[in-house]
């Protein structure tokens, strides 16, 4: 069977592309490896009637809404290799080595991301230290806080976590990455820097405690948050000859479509940045109006 649309990733990108595609008749597989970024998430905000989610009751859900559209099918597979087999017909090879042939492509595949280089931090990513204060600020708000960021968005983030609180400490792990202007503008707000190297984070259970440093001292907090390095989750989008935005996203136009013909990208994948659960939702539902009007389009020709 050649099916109309293959979407690769099955986070909400992915999800909402299917049921979108289910609604308009369309045959399609999702191909999802299950592996989210955002496993290590309790909780999921913004997202109007899902407020406090969990990625994992999200994606039942979103299954569940699926389910309701027999010309969608969701498979637990990798894909491993793109092959263009025509002009107009792709063909899928999974990690299995099976094949699945289409004629358009959601790549949402989207992102994978590095934290700073600070012992043990991964122990409290998700549950007291997180990388979106729009996501998560709300829960740490008032509360003594800490920025740890090895990059330039530094500066930009503190004057975002400090709507949330004002008690806050941006930590550079020795790197010298705040311009003194910059850090004069937060010093006046009362934002506290501290560009020694953290030798590690002390708590229990994900609950941030202590911040501890090469120079001996120790700083109490409750939580904080981080910037990421992020990149593509895989190099398939660039392996079909994608173009990249200077942010590492996939550039796409309003429909999903991408500088390559019946390729189409949603999600993280194509924002490259931090994102919401809604917004990569959204992207999903424009790439599949995308990839639907493209194949009505060409009925008609």
């Amino acid at each position: 069977m050649i099916l109309d649309c293959a979407i690769i990733g099955g986070g909400p990108a992915g999800l909402n592309a299917a049921l979108v595609l289910g609604r308009a008749k369309r045959k399609v597989i999702l191909f999802d490896n299950d592996q989210p970024r955002n496993a290590v998430t309790q909780e999921s905000h913004g997202f109007i009637t899902r407020d406090g989610v969990s990625p994992r009751e999200f994606r039942a859900l979103a299954h569940q809404d699926i389910s309701k559209y027999p010309s969608v099918k969701i498979k637990k597979s990798k894909i491993v290799e793109v092959k263009k087999e025509s002009s107009s017909m792709f063909n899928l090879i999974t990690h299995e080595g099976k094949s699945f042939l289409c004629r358009k492509i959601i790549v949402a595949t989207g992102l994978k991301e590095s934290l700073p280089n600070v012992n043990g931090i991964r122990d409290y990513y998700g549950k007291s230290i997180f990388s979106c204060p729009y996501c998560d600020g709300w829960e740490l708000r008032e509360q003594p806080l800490v920025l740890i960021s090895e990059n330039k968005h530094v500066s930009h983030m503190a004057k975002v976590i400090y709507q949330w609180s004002k008690d806050l400490v941006v930590c550079t792990n020795g790197n010298k990455i705040i311009p003194e202007t910059e850090q004069q503008l937060l010093k006046r707000k009362g934002i506290r820097i501290k560009e020694e190297r953290i030798i590690h984070l002390r708590g229990s259970d994900g609950k941030l405690e202590k911040v501890v440093f090469e120079d001996g001292t120790e700083m109490e907090r409750t939580g904080g948050f981080v910037t990421t390095e992020l990149g593509q989750f895989n190099d398939l989008a660039s392996a079909l000859g994608c173009k990249m935005s200077k942010n590492g996203g996939i550039i796409a136009d309003d429909l999903g479509r991408t500088n390559v013909q019946d390729v189409y990208a949603a999600g993280d994948t194509s924002l490259s940045g931090p994102s919401q659960l809604i917004i990569s939702a959204a992207q999903g539902v424009r790439a599949a109006m995308g990839v639907n009007f493209d194949l009505t389009m060409a009925e008609f020709k």
